[in-house]
């Protein structure tokens, strides 16, 4: 994870700064902001090992970074006041409390175009034919819109202090969190050249590690603080919003959680996917500290 940080945080360093972003050098400044802070740089890496998995011998950091500025755009957006009303994301202020509500809405709306364009370069390095490039550009924002991560957003803001059923929230968040991260793992084997079985693998893997990511995520806002976590903890109780803690308690939530970690395994195994890096991905989903 720390080499996919180097190598992707790079692409982002030169895009973010870049000035086609904006008319103000405040709203380059946010947008750097917004996509440099130090996050995880889990969905990165899935495209990595995903492409390593099916082969890939090129360098596939853009597509990788791509995917990235989708995430960090969605991140903006979600702690906006309208939204999730945070005030602290990846140990430091949000983009909205760092600049104001309009530049955080404007970068956020910016990243968009910007992930775009990353992707059409990484195309052109990877030398991608016509057919994957259409296949990867419609995986990347497809989750990111009404069908994925969009949706799934709005749906989880209806859902606050409603008793939702745990069918209906695995259904949010599969497309709120997993659409993304299932897309990642897709994009990765699809630009290493994966056929329809493995990429069908790989989106099975995906989604059950992205809800599995969702789920452990409500344990830890439950349990952790918000030091170790980088944002604020206890938000979801405090906000009344459905979650799978509030269902199912913090224990049948881990072992939920592991369960599907687990079963993601099981996929890449049946199809003959042969990765150490996407199995350990797995359990470091189901055991990381924040």
């Amino acid at each position: 994870m720390a080499e996919a940080r180097i190598r992707v945080d790079a692409v982002l360093a030169t895009w973010g700064t870049a000035p086609f972003l904006g008319p103000s050098e405040r709203t380059v400044a946010a947008i750097g902001y917004s996509l440099l802070g130090a996050g995880k740089r889990l969905r990165p890496m899935l495209v990595f090992a995903a492409y390593d998995a099916a082969g890939g011998s090129g360098s596939v950091a853009e597509l990788a970074a791509a995917v990235e500025v989708v995430h960090a755009y969605s991140l903006v957006h979600d702690d906006l006041p309208s939204m999730d009303n945070d005030d602290l994301r990846r140990g430091r202020a949000t983009t909205h409390r760092a600049f104001d509500v309009p530049m955080a809405t404007r970068a956020g709306f910016l990243m968009v175009p910007l992930a775009a364009a990353v992707l059409a370069h990484g195309f052109d390095e990877l030398a991608l034919d016509g057919g994957r490039r259409r296949a990867i550009a419609l995986e990347l924002f497809r989750a990111a819109g009404a069908g994925g991560m969009i949706g799934g957003q709005s749906l989880d803001l209806e859902a606050e202090g409603a008793d939702v059923s745990l069918e209906r929230l695995a259904e949010i968040h599969e497309r709120k969190t997993g659409a993304l991260i299932a897309a990642a793992c897709v994009i990765g084997g699809l630009a290493g050249g994966a056929p329809d079985s493995g990429a069908h693998a790989l989106r099975a893997y995906g989604a059950d590690i992205g809800l599995a990511f969702q789920i452990y995520d409500d344990v830890l806002d439950a349990t952790g603080t918000s030091d170790t976590l980088g944002k604020t903890a206890g938000k979801d109780a405090a906000r009344a919003k459905s979650t799978f803690v509030a269902r199912l308690g913090v224990d049948r939530a881990r072992r939920e959680a592991e369960r599907l970690a687990e079963q993601a395994t099981s996929h890449l195994a049946a199809n003959g996917i042969s990765s150490e890096v996407l199995a350990e991905l797995a359990r470091y989903i189901v055991t990381r500290p924040n």
